[in-house]
């Protein structure tokens, strides 16, 4: 799930290479009628909201609009898969992460390095951008975070967490970022806590299957499940489900 610059619609990603647009997000294309080697496992938009690139398993990377295909990983082996995807403040580059902590930047992304070859704890599955510094953050599954020319503003890697982290999101200034569970508890680190998912329906109903998080600027975020609902928190305006 990615959002608009301006927080007024959202696209969303299914792993066989659909998109759907909601709110004033423009549909630019997408993977469905290619044969991919692996599934679609991120997503990420241009700055200014006129293209957007998706990112597969296999570290294929695919451009749409006016996002321009920078490299991929597409033709290597990599040791792990590809899982998380980010872009530069000005769009003209991007990087991607592996679950073994390996990262990979194309353009003029910078490397400011990676957990690849660390021993992790718990693999890592997300990663975002400081818009402030141009360096990036990385979350593992645990919700211990890495900071590569990026502030450190803490983690839940000393926490035992109910269910394991699935994504992240920073703020668009860099001042802090959140991180989602996959039974929907949000974790905020210097970022004001909007909201979760903890219970859906009745009392004795399973809550949802929670995939992504998606920032809307200060006004809140949305969270989405495996089943391409859509949930808003805080003052996030709510644009539609995914089919």
């Amino acid at each position: 799930m990615v959002a608009t610059p301006d927080g007024n619609g959202y696209w969303l990603a299914k792993s066989n290479g659909t998109v759907e647009a909601f709110g004033d997000a423009l549909w630019y294309g997408d993977a469905s009628g290619l044969n991919l080697n692996k599934g679609i496992v991120s997503m990420a938009a241009t700055p200014d909201g006129g293209g957007y690139w998706l990112l597969g398993g296999d570290g294929g990377v695919f451009a749409y609009g006016d996002a321009t295909f920078y490299g991929s990983t597409g033709n290597i082996v990599l040791n792990k898969p590809a899982l998380g995807m980010a872009v530069t403040p000005d769009g003209k580059g991007y990087w991607f992460v592996a679950s073994d902590g390996g990262v990979f930047a194309y353009g003029d992304a910078r490397f400011y390095g990676s957990m690849g070859g660390t021993s992790l704890n718990q693999p890592v599955v997300g990663m975002a951008v400081d818009q402030a510094t141009g360096g990036y953050w990385l979350v593992a599954a645990d919700g211990g975070a890495f900071s590569f020319n990026a502030p450190f503003w803490g983690s839940t890697g000393n926490i035992a967490l109910n269910e394991p982290i699935v994504g992240m999101e920073a703020a668009t200034d860099g001042s802090g970022y959140r991180f989602v569970a996959s039974d929907g508890g949000v974790f905020c680190f210097n970022l004001p806590f909007e909201g979760a998912i903890t219970q859906a329906g009745a009392p004795n109903v399973a809550p949802p299957t929670i995939v992504a998080i998606a920032a809307h600027g200060t006004l809140g975020y949305w969270l989405l499940s495996t089943q391409g609902v859509v949930y808003s928190a805080g003052n996030a305006p709510f644009f539609g489900n995914g089919s």
